[in-house]
Protein backbone atom coordinates (compact mmCIF):
# COMPACT_ATOMS: atom_id res chain seq x y z
CA UNK A 1 0.00 0.00 0.00
CA UNK A 2 1.00 3.52 -0.42
CA UNK A 3 2.77 4.73 2.60
CA UNK A 4 1.71 8.34 3.91
CA UNK A 5 4.10 10.02 6.67
CA UNK A 6 1.73 12.39 8.84
CA UNK A 7 3.67 14.58 11.27
CA UNK A 8 1.90 15.83 14.49
CA UNK A 9 -1.88 16.38 14.07
CA UNK A 10 -4.40 13.36 16.22
CA UNK A 11 -5.67 10.18 15.93
CA UNK A 12 -8.65 11.50 13.86
CA UNK A 13 -6.20 12.21 11.07
CA UNK A 14 -4.28 9.18 10.98
CA UNK A 15 -7.75 6.89 11.29
CA UNK A 16 -8.60 8.45 7.88
CA UNK A 17 -5.61 8.06 6.04
CA UNK A 18 -5.85 4.15 7.51
CA UNK A 19 -9.49 4.13 5.65
CA UNK A 20 -8.24 5.63 2.50
CA UNK A 21 -5.79 2.36 2.47
CA UNK A 22 -2.72 3.86 3.29
CA UNK A 23 0.03 2.41 5.55
CA UNK A 24 1.11 5.33 8.28
CA UNK A 25 4.26 6.47 9.73
CA UNK A 26 3.46 8.98 12.29
CA UNK A 27 6.04 11.73 13.52
CA UNK A 28 4.73 13.22 16.90
CA UNK A 29 6.48 14.36 20.04
CA UNK A 30 6.96 11.71 22.55
CA UNK A 31 4.63 13.08 25.21
CA UNK A 32 1.34 13.76 22.57
CA UNK A 33 1.59 9.92 21.95
CA UNK A 34 -1.81 8.36 22.63
CA UNK A 35 -2.27 4.79 22.74
CA UNK A 36 -5.17 4.64 20.43
CA UNK A 37 -2.73 5.58 17.78
CA UNK A 38 -1.36 1.96 18.12
CA UNK A 39 -3.56 -0.23 15.71
CA UNK A 40 -3.59 2.36 13.39
CA UNK A 41 0.03 2.86 12.70
CA UNK A 42 2.56 0.76 11.28
CA UNK A 43 5.44 2.51 12.60
CA UNK A 44 6.16 6.00 14.89
CA UNK A 45 9.10 7.87 15.42
CA UNK A 46 8.65 9.92 18.83
CA UNK A 47 10.30 13.04 18.25
CA UNK A 48 10.68 17.26 19.02
CA UNK A 49 9.77 17.36 14.84
CA UNK A 50 10.20 21.36 15.47
CA UNK A 51 13.73 20.06 15.21
CA UNK A 52 13.77 19.72 11.99
CA UNK A 53 18.23 19.34 11.60
CA UNK A 54 17.48 16.39 14.58
CA UNK A 55 14.43 14.82 12.35
CA UNK A 56 15.41 14.59 8.65
CA UNK A 57 18.20 12.06 9.22
CA UNK A 58 15.80 9.83 10.77
CA UNK A 59 13.31 10.06 8.29
CA UNK A 60 15.76 9.84 5.39
CA UNK A 61 17.04 6.44 7.32
CA UNK A 62 13.49 5.21 7.71
CA UNK A 63 12.57 5.92 3.94
CA UNK A 64 15.98 4.06 3.15
CA UNK A 65 14.20 0.77 4.05
CA UNK A 66 10.21 1.23 4.32
CA UNK A 67 10.03 4.01 1.42
CA UNK A 68 7.60 7.06 2.11
CA UNK A 69 5.83 8.30 -1.02
CA UNK A 70 4.02 11.50 0.82
CA UNK A 71 4.77 13.68 3.88
CA UNK A 72 1.33 15.58 5.39
CA UNK A 73 0.68 17.40 8.16
CA UNK A 74 -2.49 19.17 9.01
CA UNK A 75 -0.86 20.59 12.24
CA UNK A 76 0.08 24.34 11.92
CA UNK A 77 3.65 22.66 14.03
CA UNK A 78 3.44 20.34 11.39
CA UNK A 79 3.43 21.75 8.12
CA UNK A 80 6.76 23.27 7.73
CA UNK A 81 8.72 19.85 8.45
CA UNK A 82 6.19 18.13 6.32
CA UNK A 83 7.65 20.30 4.08
CA UNK A 84 11.52 20.16 4.16
CA UNK A 85 10.90 16.16 4.64
CA UNK A 86 9.50 16.18 1.23
CA UNK A 87 11.72 18.56 -0.70
CA UNK A 88 14.69 17.00 0.75
CA UNK A 89 13.57 13.08 -0.09
CA UNK A 90 12.15 14.26 -3.47
CA UNK A 91 8.50 13.25 -2.79
CA UNK A 92 5.16 14.28 -4.20
CA UNK A 93 6.94 16.10 -7.28
CA UNK A 94 4.31 19.46 -7.72
CA UNK A 95 1.35 17.90 -5.93
CA UNK A 96 3.09 19.10 -2.46
CA UNK A 97 3.89 22.55 -1.26
CA UNK A 98 7.01 23.55 -1.22
CA UNK A 99 8.85 24.92 1.95
CA UNK A 100 8.40 28.42 0.59
CA UNK A 101 4.89 28.75 0.25
CA UNK A 102 4.67 27.46 4.05
CA UNK A 103 7.04 29.42 4.71
CA UNK A 104 5.35 32.51 3.38
CA UNK A 105 1.89 31.76 4.91
CA UNK A 106 3.93 30.90 8.60
CA UNK A 107 5.88 34.42 8.36
CA UNK A 108 3.29 36.83 8.60
CA UNK A 109 5.79 40.18 8.05
CA UNK A 110 7.51 37.71 4.69
CA UNK A 111 3.92 37.14 4.04
CA UNK A 112 2.70 41.28 3.99
CA UNK A 113 5.93 41.75 1.99
CA UNK A 114 5.22 39.59 -0.62
CA UNK A 115 1.31 40.81 -1.11
CA UNK A 116 2.99 44.41 -1.60
CA UNK A 117 4.82 43.34 -4.32
CA UNK A 118 1.94 41.57 -6.05
CA UNK A 119 -0.46 44.49 -5.52
CA UNK A 120 -2.14 41.97 -3.64
CA UNK A 121 -4.79 43.39 -0.64
CA UNK A 122 -2.48 46.34 0.13
CA UNK A 123 -2.06 47.72 3.85
CA UNK A 124 0.34 49.22 6.02
CA UNK A 125 2.71 46.86 8.06
CA UNK A 126 6.17 46.96 9.92
CA UNK A 127 7.97 44.81 12.28
CA UNK A 128 8.94 46.17 15.71
CA UNK A 129 10.70 45.26 18.59
CA UNK A 130 10.29 48.40 21.24
CA UNK A 131 6.94 50.88 22.18
CA UNK A 132 9.40 53.64 19.81
CA UNK A 133 8.24 51.48 16.55
CA UNK A 134 4.74 50.99 17.48
CA UNK A 135 4.93 55.23 18.29
CA UNK A 136 6.36 55.53 15.22
CA UNK A 137 3.69 53.78 13.32
CA UNK A 138 0.85 55.24 14.42
CA UNK A 139 2.22 58.60 13.63
CA UNK A 140 2.87 57.73 10.32
CA UNK A 141 -0.20 55.52 9.59
CA UNK A 142 -2.61 56.89 13.04
CA UNK A 143 -5.05 54.79 15.10
CA UNK A 144 -6.16 52.14 15.86
CA UNK A 145 -3.57 49.67 15.10
CA UNK A 146 -3.21 45.76 15.50
CA UNK A 147 -0.31 44.42 17.28
CA UNK A 148 0.93 40.87 16.80
CA UNK A 149 3.04 37.84 16.81
CA UNK A 150 5.13 37.71 13.45
CA UNK A 151 4.59 33.78 13.10
CA UNK A 152 1.77 32.04 16.16
CA UNK A 153 -1.87 31.63 15.13
CA UNK A 154 -4.81 30.53 17.43
CA UNK A 155 -5.49 34.82 18.21
CA UNK A 156 -2.69 34.64 20.77
CA UNK A 157 -1.11 37.92 21.54
CA UNK A 158 -3.52 40.11 19.12
CA UNK A 159 -4.16 43.31 20.78
CA UNK A 160 -6.10 46.57 19.60
CA UNK A 161 -4.06 49.94 20.39
CA UNK A 162 -6.75 52.67 20.35
CA UNK A 163 -4.32 55.62 20.89
CA UNK A 164 -0.96 56.56 22.31
CA UNK A 165 -2.08 56.25 25.69
CA UNK A 166 -2.61 52.23 25.38
CA UNK A 167 0.86 51.57 23.94
CA UNK A 168 2.81 51.15 27.09
CA UNK A 169 0.09 48.88 28.48
CA UNK A 170 -0.18 47.16 25.73
CA UNK A 171 3.82 46.54 24.90
CA UNK A 172 4.30 45.41 28.29
CA UNK A 173 1.07 42.40 27.96
CA UNK A 174 2.65 41.58 24.83
CA UNK A 175 5.78 41.33 26.28
CA UNK A 176 4.57 39.26 29.33
CA UNK A 177 3.65 36.52 27.14
CA UNK A 178 7.52 35.26 26.96
CA UNK A 179 7.34 34.76 29.95
CA UNK A 180 4.99 32.14 30.03
CA UNK A 181 6.56 28.20 30.42
CA UNK A 182 6.28 27.30 27.15
CA UNK A 183 7.09 23.45 26.16
CA UNK A 184 8.33 21.68 22.79
CA UNK A 185 4.77 20.97 20.82
CA UNK A 186 2.88 24.53 21.79
CA UNK A 187 1.80 26.53 19.57
CA UNK A 188 4.48 29.17 20.57
CA UNK A 189 7.89 29.95 22.39
CA UNK A 190 9.40 32.64 24.33
CA UNK A 191 11.00 33.78 21.21
CA UNK A 192 7.89 34.10 19.60
CA UNK A 193 7.69 37.52 21.49
CA UNK A 194 11.38 39.22 20.89
CA UNK A 195 9.73 41.31 17.87
CA UNK A 196 5.89 42.09 16.74
CA UNK A 197 3.60 42.68 13.64
CA UNK A 198 2.28 46.07 13.65
CA UNK A 199 -0.53 46.33 10.86
CA UNK A 200 -3.15 48.85 10.39
CA UNK A 201 -6.56 48.22 12.23
CA UNK A 202 -9.35 46.45 9.43
CA UNK A 203 -12.68 47.80 10.78
CA UNK A 204 -15.30 45.70 9.51
CA UNK A 205 -16.55 41.72 10.15
CA UNK A 206 -14.50 38.62 9.37
CA UNK A 207 -14.71 35.69 7.32
CA UNK A 208 -12.54 32.74 5.96
CA UNK A 209 -12.57 30.81 2.95
CA UNK A 210 -11.66 27.09 3.13
CA UNK A 211 -10.38 25.72 -0.21
CA UNK A 212 -8.72 23.22 -2.15
CA UNK A 213 -6.54 23.73 -4.51
CA UNK A 214 -5.77 20.94 -7.44
CA UNK A 215 -2.57 21.75 -9.59
CA UNK A 216 -2.91 25.67 -9.15
CA UNK A 217 -7.34 25.47 -9.35
CA UNK A 218 -8.98 26.83 -6.62
CA UNK A 219 -11.90 24.90 -5.38
CA UNK A 220 -13.93 27.01 -2.40
CA UNK A 221 -15.38 24.31 -0.52
CA UNK A 222 -17.21 26.84 1.95
CA UNK A 223 -17.38 30.24 3.74
CA UNK A 224 -17.73 31.13 7.13
CA UNK A 225 -19.13 33.40 9.21
CA UNK A 226 -16.98 34.10 12.73
CA UNK A 227 -18.24 35.49 15.98
CA UNK A 228 -15.26 37.19 17.88
CA UNK A 229 -14.77 37.44 21.46
CA UNK A 230 -12.86 39.24 24.19
CA UNK A 231 -8.65 39.58 22.55
CA UNK A 232 -9.99 38.82 18.86
CA UNK A 233 -10.54 34.81 20.49
CA UNK A 234 -13.27 33.39 18.19
CA UNK A 235 -16.09 32.20 20.18
CA UNK A 236 -17.82 30.53 16.96
CA UNK A 237 -18.17 29.96 13.32
CA UNK A 238 -21.00 29.11 11.34
CA UNK A 239 -21.78 28.25 7.71
CA UNK A 240 -22.85 29.13 4.95
CA UNK A 241 -21.77 32.55 5.21
CA UNK A 242 -24.56 34.95 5.65
CA UNK A 243 -22.95 37.77 3.76
CA UNK A 244 -24.02 38.78 0.40
CA UNK A 245 -23.35 36.85 -2.88
CA UNK A 246 -21.65 39.51 -4.59
CA UNK A 247 -19.85 40.35 -1.81
CA UNK A 248 -18.76 36.92 -0.95
CA UNK A 249 -17.55 37.08 -4.45
CA UNK A 250 -15.05 39.92 -4.09
CA UNK A 251 -13.78 37.94 -0.81
CA UNK A 252 -13.22 34.89 -2.89
CA UNK A 253 -11.66 36.54 -5.85
CA UNK A 254 -9.20 37.97 -3.57
CA UNK A 255 -8.48 34.86 -2.10
CA UNK A 256 -7.66 32.88 -5.32
CA UNK A 257 -5.57 36.07 -6.17
CA UNK A 258 -3.80 35.66 -2.69
CA UNK A 259 -3.47 31.77 -3.27
CA UNK A 260 -1.52 32.46 -6.38
CA UNK A 261 0.40 35.25 -5.38
CA UNK A 262 2.34 33.01 -2.81
CA UNK A 263 2.36 29.59 -5.06
CA UNK A 264 -0.11 27.45 -3.17
CA UNK A 265 -0.99 24.88 -6.01
CA UNK A 266 -1.89 21.84 -3.79
CA UNK A 267 -3.89 20.82 -1.18
CA UNK A 268 -6.29 22.71 1.56
CA UNK A 269 -6.05 26.59 2.87
CA UNK A 270 -7.67 28.24 5.47
CA UNK A 271 -7.80 32.06 5.28
CA UNK A 272 -8.98 34.76 6.67
CA UNK A 273 -10.48 37.85 5.58
CA UNK A 274 -12.05 41.43 6.65
CA UNK A 275 -14.72 42.68 4.79
CA UNK A 276 -13.90 46.30 4.90
CA UNK A 277 -15.62 49.63 3.72
CA UNK A 278 -12.46 49.68 1.27
CA UNK A 279 -13.37 45.82 0.33
CA UNK A 280 -11.55 42.89 1.37
CA UNK A 281 -8.43 42.18 2.93
CA UNK A 282 -6.51 39.15 3.86
CA UNK A 283 -5.93 38.63 7.42
CA UNK A 284 -3.95 35.37 7.44
CA UNK A 285 -4.00 32.47 5.71
CA UNK A 286 -2.80 28.99 6.53
CA UNK A 287 -2.12 25.89 4.01
CA UNK A 288 -4.01 23.43 6.44
CA UNK A 289 -7.83 22.92 7.20
CA UNK A 290 -8.97 25.47 10.01
CA UNK A 291 -9.20 24.53 13.46
CA UNK A 292 -11.92 25.08 15.49
CA UNK A 293 -13.49 22.23 13.70
CA UNK A 294 -14.11 23.94 10.89
CA UNK A 295 -13.66 20.96 8.82
CA UNK A 296 -16.64 19.18 10.67
CA UNK A 297 -19.11 22.11 9.76
CA UNK A 298 -17.92 21.70 6.16
CA UNK A 299 -18.76 17.95 6.12
CA UNK A 300 -22.43 18.66 7.69
CA UNK A 301 -23.27 21.61 5.44
CA UNK A 302 -21.18 20.65 1.74
CA UNK A 303 -20.88 16.85 2.52
CA UNK A 304 -16.64 17.28 1.98
CA UNK A 305 -14.64 16.02 4.16
CA UNK A 306 -11.43 18.67 3.22
CA UNK A 307 -9.31 16.25 5.74
CA UNK A 308 -9.72 13.30 3.83
CA UNK A 309 -8.81 15.60 0.49
CA UNK A 310 -5.52 16.82 2.22
CA UNK A 311 -4.54 13.12 2.92
CA UNK A 312 -5.70 11.42 0.16
CA UNK A 313 -5.12 13.79 -2.88
CA UNK A 314 -1.06 13.21 -2.92
CA UNK A 315 -1.73 9.66 -3.83
CA UNK A 316 -4.48 9.98 -6.23
CA UNK A 317 -7.04 8.18 -3.51
CA UNK A 318 -9.49 11.28 -4.08
CA UNK A 319 -11.27 12.60 -7.26
CA UNK A 320 -10.60 16.55 -7.40
CA UNK A 321 -13.59 18.68 -6.85
CA UNK A 322 -14.42 19.97 -10.31
CA UNK A 323 -16.84 23.13 -8.99
CA UNK A 324 -18.07 24.67 -5.43
CA UNK A 325 -19.92 23.05 -3.39
CA UNK A 326 -23.56 23.78 -2.44
CA UNK A 327 -24.85 24.30 0.37
CA UNK A 328 -27.50 21.63 1.51
CA UNK A 329 -27.72 22.80 5.12
CA UNK A 330 -26.33 25.00 8.05
CA UNK A 331 -24.03 24.64 10.90
CA UNK A 332 -22.38 26.25 13.97
CA UNK A 333 -20.48 25.94 16.20
CA UNK A 334 -20.66 27.73 19.77
CA UNK A 335 -18.05 27.42 22.38
CA UNK A 336 -18.52 27.20 26.16
CA UNK A 337 -17.19 30.25 27.95
CA UNK A 338 -17.97 29.98 31.64
CA UNK A 339 -16.02 32.17 33.85
CA UNK A 340 -12.03 31.27 34.82
CA UNK A 341 -11.66 29.88 38.29
CA UNK A 342 -12.25 26.42 39.84
CA UNK A 343 -14.95 23.87 38.57
CA UNK A 344 -17.68 23.32 40.98
CA UNK A 345 -20.59 21.58 39.35
CA UNK A 346 -21.35 20.90 35.43
CA UNK A 347 -25.32 20.39 34.73
CA UNK A 348 -27.21 20.49 31.55
CA UNK A 349 -24.95 17.74 29.29
CA UNK A 350 -27.65 14.85 29.59
CA UNK A 351 -30.17 17.52 27.60
CA UNK A 352 -28.03 19.02 25.93
CA UNK A 353 -26.99 15.25 24.19
CA UNK A 354 -30.76 14.34 23.70
CA UNK A 355 -31.77 17.73 21.30
CA UNK A 356 -31.59 16.82 17.81
CA UNK A 357 -30.24 19.61 16.82
CA UNK A 358 -26.93 18.77 18.49
CA UNK A 359 -23.89 17.07 15.94
CA UNK A 360 -21.12 17.45 18.28
CA UNK A 361 -20.72 18.15 22.38
CA UNK A 362 -17.22 18.11 23.80
CA UNK A 363 -16.21 19.24 27.21
CA UNK A 364 -12.75 18.93 28.71
CA UNK A 365 -13.34 20.25 32.55
CA UNK A 366 -15.28 18.27 35.35
CA UNK A 367 -15.39 19.26 38.97
CA UNK A 368 -12.29 20.86 40.38
CA UNK A 369 -10.81 21.76 37.32
CA UNK A 370 -9.24 25.20 36.71
CA UNK A 371 -10.58 27.01 33.66
CA UNK A 372 -8.26 29.91 33.04
CA UNK A 373 -9.25 33.42 31.37
CA UNK A 374 -9.96 33.11 27.38
CA UNK A 375 -6.91 34.47 26.09
CA UNK A 376 -6.57 32.31 22.65
CA UNK A 377 -7.87 29.61 21.51
CA UNK A 378 -6.16 27.03 23.43
CA UNK A 379 -7.81 28.03 26.60
CA UNK A 380 -11.52 26.88 24.79
CA UNK A 381 -12.53 24.01 27.31
CA UNK A 382 -15.19 22.79 24.99
CA UNK A 383 -18.07 23.26 22.41
CA UNK A 384 -21.54 22.25 21.24
CA UNK A 385 -21.59 21.89 17.27
CA UNK A 386 -25.85 22.35 16.03
CA UNK A 387 -27.12 21.47 12.54
CA UNK A 388 -30.03 23.49 10.90
CA UNK A 389 -31.91 24.38 7.77
CA UNK A 390 -30.36 27.72 7.37
CA UNK A 391 -26.99 29.04 9.23
CA UNK A 392 -29.37 31.27 11.14
CA UNK A 393 -30.63 28.50 12.27
CA UNK A 394 -27.52 26.62 13.65
CA UNK A 395 -26.41 29.74 14.98
CA UNK A 396 -29.76 30.00 17.36
CA UNK A 397 -29.71 26.38 17.80
CA UNK A 398 -25.91 26.35 19.00
CA UNK A 399 -26.62 29.41 21.12
CA UNK A 400 -29.41 27.56 23.06
CA UNK A 401 -27.67 24.83 23.49
CA UNK A 402 -24.91 26.35 24.34
CA UNK A 403 -26.70 28.44 27.49
CA UNK A 404 -27.83 25.45 28.57
CA UNK A 405 -24.82 23.57 29.34
CA UNK A 406 -24.02 25.53 32.98
CA UNK A 407 -20.84 25.17 34.57
CA UNK A 408 -20.18 27.09 37.58
CA UNK A 409 -16.87 27.89 38.93
CA UNK A 410 -15.69 29.59 42.10
CA UNK A 411 -12.27 31.78 42.31
CA UNK A 412 -9.12 29.62 42.32
CA UNK A 413 -7.01 29.83 45.88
Amino acid sequence: MPRILVVGGGVEHVRKARELGLDVVLVEFPDAYDPAYAPLVDQALLVDYGDVDRLLPLVRALHETHPIQAAVSLFELGLLPAARINEALGLGGESLETAETVELLLDKWRMRRHLATHGVSPMASAVGRSVHDIHEFGKTYGFPIIVKPVRESGSLGVFRINDRADVDAVADRFRALGNRSWAPGDLSSAESFDEFLIEEFLDGPEISVETLSFDGRHVVVATTDKAIGPGFVEIGHSQPSSFPAGTLREAIQLVADFLDAVGLRNGPAHTEVKLTGRGPRIVESHNRIGGDRINELARIVYGVDMERYALGAPFGLVEPLVTAPVPRAGAAIRFLTPQPGRVVDVAGVDAVRADPALAELRLAVEPGAEIPPLTWNEDKIGHVIARGATAADAVAHAEQLAAEIRIRTEPAA
